[in-house]
């Protein structure tokens, strides 16, 4: 049997009375005179494991070890009767089938389980598997994780298996008596390093109430045997620690192998075999962010995790001190496992290891500020699920390899065409490529499963080209209009106007400001929409409304007054689909943005007169404009900014190139300290924009786009500020060929200087800030 030995001297017990307990209380057991077969496993720390074999029938049993034990340690009572309950709640464990707590049958008290057959991986780091096997069987032991943690403990008749509340007191305490007991059973000097871990744990406790689940205590992959060729969990094994606690103990203890030095054996219970592979260098094994993050997303914990560096040094301490009890107990004669001598160096590890959650804690501060815990994930090098990360980098390979290559192919196409309201042949084909590579509605959540945390980065990356958005059919506006047909729309507009627009096969506009009045007062609005029976009748002007030159611009989300004198100035406004090829829908004339028509996409004046569309076609309802506004606006304003933030990185890279290609006064450009100031001042300015950036993501994701209306009403002002700042600085190092058309800097400036108009002015946005600040500011004081 692999992983067996025989049965070692110090554990041998008088195998006839086994097998006579198991004939009398094991259901099935083969009664025939087969003598019973024992061997003895070798993993099995603390509580010796056997197994047992008659007739075709196999068994697992656990016992007490022999000889003077620790207070408290070794209830194998316990083990059987959480594994009782689990097995009613179909949690996969062994089937528990005996308990004897007479000790004159074999010396200790000890229990009976079925034998699982599969797959049992001691090597963490999974050295024989794909990417792919490695990412499931990680994912597994995730998933079965949360489901212990969801399982109502009362339910299972857990009551008295453990203590509500104080849980990680109680361990800082159990764990201390543990090591110092087992280090003055074996007559050894006390340790430094596990006083000042401890010392530390105690000081450093949350004080924020815990929550109380079902806890294994010792939660890790090879305590696990999996489906012999699936990547399932079919039994969790040594449930001797398990008790009624917090269960991020239970995470942390799964993630200290993330902490392991490269000096750790890779199987704990030989420290002769071979050094550890840290796990965020193996392919395929999650990073330690995304295991976290799963794990938070299967239980609707929030994230990020406060006091992360407390659970890890408390689970840290605690294997020091299991291992340390292993150690004490080989010095003693009576330990289970023939590498028990050698666990001194692992209690080294794992304080040392301890000791450098001390450090990190340090940094960040154990008691973490709220700022601090909401940008965490955005101070991570790089923020995001393993998924979105590779997808990240196919889209910047994308991008690198075929968008960039293409943008003089785009504009030659547009200039050379009939028309300039055209097509571009080459936008179709980088659209089927980017399309057969997955690379499609990513900014839709629903659609690519990313968050706009994740997105952000993708959009940056997008950014970088003037035509990076539209090959992933994430170009504004269609962005924005699907949004709202997605969250608003209903059934009939989503078929009608959602779907084709998601294929691809048709392109929308959007319109809201209008030529006669103030739009950055949206209130302002005179463009009506009047209910006549069946029908509503719009008439009026806009402008500015971006896309509708496209030939295959097909719809227009129309934002108009529905006049209703019971409501309020911001109830009286509503967003209508209207098809672009009704009559009474004339386009008026392309604005031109700097003397440049922007074309194929194109900015128009647009008229609407008695244009007549089915009542079908309102979103939500009357009335419901500015609310459906506010919706479209949060993650549309994401997307503007990070797509800033790429065409800013490229026009970074232009003035440094620049720089030190051209020379003046004798030297190059990039030698001189003025030059060199410019180009960190518009590093600086990046980098805070796009941290603040991905801060206002990052909440949408968290909190929705409500609670996100400051940080994206300050990234609409940062943002396109910080760009038009970095392209005038690259133009004025490029000289005049800046502003000619040899360069794209000219054209970038002109997208850069709207900016600061699109969605509107930055005064409308220090003004909605001001006011929010002062709010908050407030409740502060009457706090």
């Amino acid at each position: 049997m692999e992983d067996t030995s025989e049965v070692r001297a110090k554990h041998r017990f008088d195998e006839n009375k086994l097998h006579a307990f198991l004939r009398r209380n094991v259901p099935g057991f083969p009664q025939s005179s087969t003598p019973l077969h024992v061997r003895q496993f070798t993993s099995g720390q603390s509580n010796p494991t056997f197994y047992l074999a008659k007739d075709g029938c196999e068994y697992v049993m656990r016992k007490k070890p022999p000889g003077t034990l620790l207070k408290g340690a070794h209830q194998v009572d316990r083990e059987y009767r959480v594994q009782q309950a689990l097995h009613r709640a179909n949690f996969p464990v062994p089937t528990p089938l005996a308990y004897c707590s007479d000790a004159s049958v074999i010396g200790t008290d000890f229990y009976v389980m079925s034998f699982v057959k599969g797959r049992i991986f001691r090597d963490v780091t999974l050295p024989n598997m794909s990417p792919s096997e490695r990412k499931q069987i990680y994912n597994a032991m995730n998933s079965t994780l949360a489901h212990l943690h969801s399982l109502d403990w009362k339910q299972l008749g857990l009551q008295g298996f453990g203590k509500e509340g104080n849980y990680c007191g109680r361990q800082i305490n159990t764990w201390a008596r543990q090591f110092q007991g087992a280090t003055k059973l074996a007559s050894l000097p006390d340790d430094p390093t596990a006083k000042q871990l401890h010392e530390w744990l105690v000081d450093n406790k949350p004080t924020a109430e815990e929550k109380t689940t079902i806890v294994h205590g010792d939660f890790r992959l090879d305590n696990m045997i999996f489906h012999p060729t699936l990547p399932k969990v079919i039994a969790v094994l040594d449930w001797e620690l398990s008790t009624l606690g917090e269960p991020l103990t239970d995470l942390a203890y799964a993630c200290m192998q993330y902490h392991y030095p490269e000096e750790m054996p890779i199987q704990l219970m030989n420290p002769k075999q071979e050094v550890f592979s840290p796990l965020e260098r193996v392919p395929g094994i999650p990073r330690e962010v995304d295991y976290i993050m799963a794990y938070c997303q299967r239980r609707g914990h929030p994230y990020p995790l406060p006091h992360w560096h407390f659970y890890l040094g408390l689970c840290l301490f605690k294997m020091a001190s299991i291992c340390q009890g292993v150690y004490c107990r080989a010095l003693l004669g009576n330990a289970s496992s023939e590498f028990a001598s050698n666990y001194k160096e692992i209690v080294n590890l794992m304080l040392g290891v301890g000791l450098e959650q001390i450090k990190r804690a340090e940094v960040t501060g154990s008691q973490t500020s709220s700022i601090i815990l909401e940008m965490k994930p955005v101070l991570e090098s790089q923020p995001i699920s393993e998924r979105a990360s590779q997808i990240l980098q196919k889209v910047k390979d994308f991008i690198k390899n075929e968008i960039l290559p293409a943008e003089e192919m785009y504009f030659k196409q547009v200039q050379s065409a009939d028309t300039i309201w055209c097509v571009p042949p080459i936008m179709e084909e980088l659209k089927a490529k980017a399309k057969a590579q997955g690379l499609w509605n990513l900014f839709l959540p629903a659609q690519s499963g990313l968050g706009q945390l994740e997105y952000a980065f993708m959009a940056e990356a997008m950014g970088q080209s003037p035509i990076g958005s539209e090959p992933f059919n994430c170009s504004a506006p269609d962005t924005g209009n699907m949004e709202v047909l997605h969250l608003y729309g209903s059934p009939e507009q989503k078929t009608t106007w959602l779907q084709p627009l998601l294929d691809g096969k048709i392109r929308s506009c959007y319109c809201m400001t209008e030529p006669a009045v103030a739009s950055s007062d949206a209130t302002n609005m005179e463009c009506s929409i009047v209910r006549e029976g069946d029908s509503y009748v719009i008439n009026g002007r806009k402008w500015w409304s971006s896309g509708a030159g496209d030939p295959r611009c097909k719809v227009a989300i129309l934002m108009g007054l529905t006049p209703n004198k019971d409501k309020s100035r911001h109830q009286q406004h509503s967003m209508i689909v209207v098809p672009m090829d009704l009559p009474g829908v004339k386009k008026i004339r392309p604005l031109m943005v700097f003397g440049s028509p922007d074309a194929p996409h194109g900015h128009f004046e647009v008229e609407f007169t008695n244009v007549r569309v089915p009542a079908t076609n309102m979103i939500l309802g009357e009335g419901r404009g500015f609310e459906i506004a506010q919706g479209r606006l949060g993650p549309g304003r994401i997307h503007h900014c990070m797509r800033a933030i790429g065409l800013a990185e490229r026009a970074q890279q232009m003035m440094c190139d620049r720089a030190i290609k051209r020379k003046a006064f004798g030297k190059e450009l990039a030698r001189m300290g003025v030059v060199q100031h410019q180009i960190a001042e518009c590093r600086l300015e990046i980098d805070q924009a796009r941290l603040l950036t991905l801060k206002a993501a990052h909440t949408i994701d968290k909190y929705g786009t409500k609670k996100a209306r400051k940080q994206v009403a300050m990234i609409k002002v940062v943002a396109p500020r910080m760009l038009t700042r970095v392209i005038d600085q690259a133009i004025q190092i490029h000289g005049g060929g800046g502003v000619c058309q040899d360069f794209p800097l000219a054209a970038f400036y002109a997208g850069a200087r709207s900016l600061r108009l699109a969605d509107g002015p930055d005064e409308v946005h220090l003004t909605s800030i001001g006011l929010q600040e002062l709010k908050e500011q407030a409740l502060k004081s009457n706090l």
